[in-house]
């Protein structure tokens, strides 16, 4: 059947002038017209003609057999380790797929496919790409030498519904507390850092955050895939890194980004993802006056710290005290994620950085996840729960005019 299809697929490509607007009406009437033609068909089940009609699209059109993955709402990530081998992710588990690619060489031009709609090249010379699909699914690929088994393709799925705040407290990823508490913050501008594992929703939670952001500002969000949904911003600009090009030139890289973006009159600064050296950029940009959210991997509140760290000192030649007066006078609060092991994804601390004592840097723990247990099913029940601190930083919750309401939820005394 393998071989009838690509027989197939090569004749109706044949029948195509991609340099005309070929609606998918059409296609699927040619792709029909073609297997009625074929003889070798003609005792096959309708069942199976549909089918076979279906992965024929999918291949001209779409993504061949990925586009049945990226069409299913029940798959949130897809995994290609070479032709063979696709798992895909379901309700945050990992599952085999039973379908696998008819040649490495197909696979090969799928890799090829998601990289030039973004505008990247991917080929030996230049084998890791980040890129995203149309959707906004942020891509990465990794080809042959460097990916022994063939190439390497990672989907995570864009979600069709926008996730919002009120959603996150409906799934018990945060409460109704914490959440009324942080949209106080983003509201009155404090610089908001979420931290997390791989998979734990940072980019998500970020999304459903800067919702709040106020009506009136000027928004510049800068990533290396453009991912991020921002609603209700009226003045938003987006920027997005660009890869060298083939001789290694003109690459525009985060910390380029924030450099322009601070000449363009932002009232908010949102970075996707801090992972390098752009990380002292990130801090100085919030140090002259702006206020801005981030996101960036770590397993903890205290570790992400001092992941930013070890960035800021790979960035600059400067001494780790001044880096982390640099991080405490940048940042207020740091809101950590994670995934429990029944998979879901919970805010597990909210943190408001103190001040550097002794070279150290105090953290203030204003919300913490507390279990309370698991269910036959191996569902994990615990809530956010504040710890009965109070804030230290409220200079700006006064200039924006919340301090009564940050005293009322407890999170600040009442002043006389």
């Amino acid at each position: 059947m393998n071989q009838i299809k690509q027989l197939l697929q090569k004749r109706i490509v044949e029948q195509i002038d991609f340099g005309q607007d070929f609606s998918e009406e059409a296609l699927l009437d040619l792709i029909q017209t073609e297997i009625q033609k074929e003889s070798q068909l003609q005792f096959i089940s309708v069942r199976d003609r549909l089918r076979l009609k279906q992965e024929i699209y999918a291949s001209v059109r779409g993504l061949d057999i990925l586009q049945f993955l990226l069409d299913s709402s029940e798959i949130t990530e897809i995994m290609v380790n070479g032709k063979d081998n696709i798992f895909v992710e379901v309700e945050g588990r990992l599952k085999r797929w039973k379908n696998s690619f008819d040649t490495e060489e197909r696979l090969q031009d799928i890799a090829q496919q998601i990289a030039s709609g973004s505008n990247r090249i991917v080929n030996a010379s230049q084998p890791i790409v980040d890129a995203r699909l149309s959707d906004g699914s942020r891509v990465s690929i990794v080809l042959p030498p460097v990916a022994l088994d063939g190439p390497v393709i990672t989907i995570r799925k864009f979600p069709l519904e926008v996730m919002t705040m009120e959603k996150l407290i409906g799934i018990r990823s945060i409460t109704k507390e914490a959440a009324d508490f942080l949209i106080l913050l983003v509201q009155a501008g404090y610089n908001i850092f979420i931290s997390g594992g791989t998979g734990s929703g940072k980019t998500t939670f970020l999304n459903a955050l800067s919702s709040y952001i106020p009506k009136g500002e000027r928004v510049i969000t800068i990533e290396d895939s453009a991912e991020l949904q921002l609603k209700n911003v009226e003045n938003l600009v987006r920027l997005e890194v660009r890869n060298a090009n083939q001789e290694g030139n003109n690459e525009i890289t985060i910390r380029d980004l924030i450099k322009a973006s601070l000449r363009m009159r932002p009232d908010r600064i949102v970075i996707g993802e801090v992972r390098d050296a752009a990380c002292i950029d990130m801090l100085q940009a919030l140090n002259t006056g702006h206020s801005g959210l981030s996101t960036g991997h770590a397993n903890s509140s205290r570790d992400i710290l001092s992941r930013l760290e070890t960035m800021c000192i790979l960035g600059a030649e400067i001494p780790l005290l001044a880096v982390r007066k640099q991080i405490v006078t940048a940042l207020d609060i740091i809101v950590q994620l994670g995934r429990l092991r029944d998979k879901s994804r919970r805010v597990l601390e909210i943190c408001e950085v103190g001040e550097c004592l002794n070279g150290d840097i105090v953290m203030n723990p204003l919300f913490q996840f507390v279990e309370e247990g698991e269910n036959t099913e191996g569902k994990v029940f615990g809530e956010l729960k504040p710890t009965k601190n109070w804030m230290q930083r409220i200079n700006k919750g006064k200039a924006a005019g919340i301090y009564q309401k940050l005293a009322d939820a407890g999170m600040c005394a009442y002043e006389t």
